[in-house]
């Protein structure tokens, strides 16, 4: 069983990489609401970049190149489906609503594919997910409008793609090296979308969103990501990714000047209250 100090710290470490995913959404919906780049040059720019500084980092450590194989399909496919919806969606999406569809369509996701290899949640943890879709609700229905439907299910598909993704690299032996040829997969297939990219809309500025976004709260952050997939349970990875909304939320209120409200601060709330219950639940299973 984890220590008490490791728990704290794969929490920690779970916050960070949470930040990460909701800094996705915001440098993406920032980048293609200026106008200063086109979701499928995002895209290719932020996978290449990801697959760059991990395959020249764990290339010079491993002293060859960093190639994906056969085993890697999934995670390659997978990666590339979710960055090319995601991008594709928030042409029409606000940051905030993006995460909304995103993370629970990424929840269902894992816990359908858990549920196919015999993995049934506790009551505990059901609780947790409970009380967390609940902040949910709570945070997206009161006036919300509903988003464009081409984007919402452009969004719903890049979650089941995150969920596949998510499943692909839980219980790998090197984290770091699947990521990395998980990344190289996915910017060689990245380049099928160079015919529907817009040069002649490419700023600086775009291009700068996109390699943050694949150096650091992508590539990065998923190995993270993985690192903490390897010290918690699936189910509790899954709740916890429905944090990124609030999360997102708040920095649509910070750097896009979105109204922060109460009930985003109570759906917030909510929504952490149940992710705290399920973390507990997982730990109680691990000592039992």
């Amino acid at each position: 069983m984890e220590s008490r100090h490791g728990g704290w710290r794969s929490t920690g470490l779970l916050f960070v990489v949470l930040v990460a995913f909701a800094s996705n959404s915001l440098l993406n919906r920032a980048a293609l609401v200026g106008g200063q780049i086109d979701w499928a040059s995002f895209t290719i720019i932020r996978l290449l970049s990801g697959a760059l500084i991990l395959g020249l980092f764990l290339g010079v450590r491993h002293g060859k190149a960093v190639l994906p194989r056969r085993g890697d399909c999934v995670g390659a496919m997978s990666l590339f489906a979710y960055a090319g919806a995601f991008s594709a969606a928030y042409i029409s999406l606000d940051a905030g609503v993006g995460a909304l569809i995103l993370f629970p369509a990424g929840q269902i996701s894992i816990q359908l594919i858990g549920l196919t290899r015999s993995i049934i949640p506790t009551r505990g943890q059901l609780a947790g997910a409970a009380i967390a879709l609940i902040g949910l609700v709570v945070l997206i229905a009161p006036g919300a409008t509903a988003p464009p439907l081409w984007s919402g299910l452009l969004m719903a598909f890049a979650g089941i793609a995150w969920g596949f993704y998510t499943w692909a690299g839980k219980g790998v032996a090197d984290f770091p090296l699947a990521t990395a040829r998980y990344f190289v997969g996915a910017g060689l297939l990245a380049l099928l979308l160079v015919p529907f990219a817009v040069t002649s809309t490419i700023t600086w500025q775009g291009v700068l969103l996109a390699v943050i976004s694949g150096a650091f709260t992508s590539a990065l952050g998923y190995v993270l990501w993985y690192h903490v997939l390897a010290r918690i349970s699936i189910a509790t990875a899954a709740v916890s990714q429905l944090s990124v909304p609030a999360i997102a939320g708040l920095g649509g209120v910070l750097l896009l000047g979105e109204v922060l409200t109460m009930r985003m601060i109570t759906g917030g709330m909510i929504i952490f209250a149940g992710i705290g219950l399920a973390i507990w639940a997982s730990a109680g299973r691990k000592a039992a």
